[in-house]
């Protein structure tokens, strides 16, 4: 039977009603709220998904919470929250669903993987948000996941918080594939804090590559988005793969912003209050396509290149085993786990 929305969309007219996704939506309870932040369950039908994309690199994708805090001004994922019928961009940021049952679902689940098949973590939100410390479904996931061999896991995110888990990363990386990919955008602590608000700074994150690289963890730096004229001077990106580098990271990823048009009404007016300069340069860069022009791709590829070639990193076996240090259409998120 269709469920009668709620108080948690407002937006909504009353009596509408409400189907699939939305109807779990409506359905969850409170959990905890902060800092304009609300906690939701969400009651899922399933914990690993199939990738529908015959494109994408991986076939699973997990994504323990639905939103992520972090409130990243250029987040591509934000769309996800319109199939609950929350179409205000900053929901995204502020309503964080978290999944129930998930390390008993998959353990069910995983009969369904086949030998070879990927798995990708954090595809759309980060799975070591500020929920995670609160819920801890990811560390339920590892934990059945610890149990497994010969599985292809790939994880990707921007905070500290995963060394945590580094008891449980050393168990899955000795009886399986295991790839960490942490996100670094730019070293520079202050511009950071603009882009990704309530995400650890980049030294923190850095220390954690430190950290799961001293482990035995293969761990790459996934620099993402590049942003142009923010992020993207070779001087910018240089300090990127050397520092990358020198916390042992075993490469280096690139990939230019990806700007939808959900992600564009919250970008851009950030772009207008924070860099008001290049709001002319990003309406015409971005006029006529979410992807920038394959030549400015190839450019940041090439850099990038370079410089991982300089400071000893990556290389093209590095780069088979794990699709890093190349620049390619789509969310950088998306494109981690070949």
């Amino acid at each position: 039977m269709d469920h009668p929305a709620v108080s948690l969309f407002p937006q909504i007219e009353p009596g509408a009603r409400l189907v699939g996704i939305a109807k779990l939506a409506a359905e969850g309870e409170a959990l905890d709220a902060g800092h304009n932040v609300e906690y939701l369950t969400l009651d899922n039908r399933s914990v690993l998904c199939r990738c529908a994309s015959p494109r994408m690199p991986f076939a699973w994708t997990i994504n323990p919470y639905r939103g992520c805090e972090f409130a990243c001004k250029y987040c591509y994922a934000r769309y996800t929250h319109e199939f609950m019928e929350l179409r205000d961009g900053l929901d995204f940021e502020r309503k964080i669903f978290v999944k129930q049952h998930t390390g008993a679902m998959l353990r069910c689940e995983l009969k369904k993987v086949r030998a070879g098949e990927s798995i990708a973590i954090g595809t759309a939100t980060d799975p070591y948000q500020p929920a995670e410390r609160k819920f801890g479904i990811t560390r339920a996931l590892l934990e059945e996941f610890a149990q497994h061999s010969g599985l292809r896991i790939g994880l990707v995110t921007k905070s500290n918080l995963i060394v945590r888990d580094l008891d449980l990363l050393k168990t899955i990386s000795e009886h399986n594939h295991l790839t960490i990919h942490m996100t670094v955008t730019t070293v520079n602590n202050d511009l950071a804090r603009l882009l990704e608000p309530r995400a650890p700074r980049p030294d923190l994150r850095l220390k954690a590559v430190q950290a799961l690289a001293k482990a035995g963890v293969h761990v790459s730096v996934n620099c993402a988005p590049v942003l142009p004229a923010i992020t993207d001077s070779p001087a910018d990106l240089e300090k990127v793969v050397q520092a990358a580098a020198a916390a042992g990271a075993k490469s280096v990823f690139a990939n230019s912003l990806f700007l939808k048009p959900c992600s564009a009404k919250v970008f851009m007016p950030f772009l207008k209050e924070s860099f008001p300069e290049l709001v002319s340069l990003y309406q015409k860069r971005y006029a006529g396509s979410a992807f920038l022009p394959a030549e400015y791709r190839k450019r940041i590829s090439a850099l990038m290149k370079k410089y991982c070639e300089k400071y000893g990193i990556g290389g093209r076996g590095e780069q088979r085993k794990t699709g890093v240090m190349s620049v390619t259409r789509g969310p950088a998120q998306l494109r981690l786990f070949a």
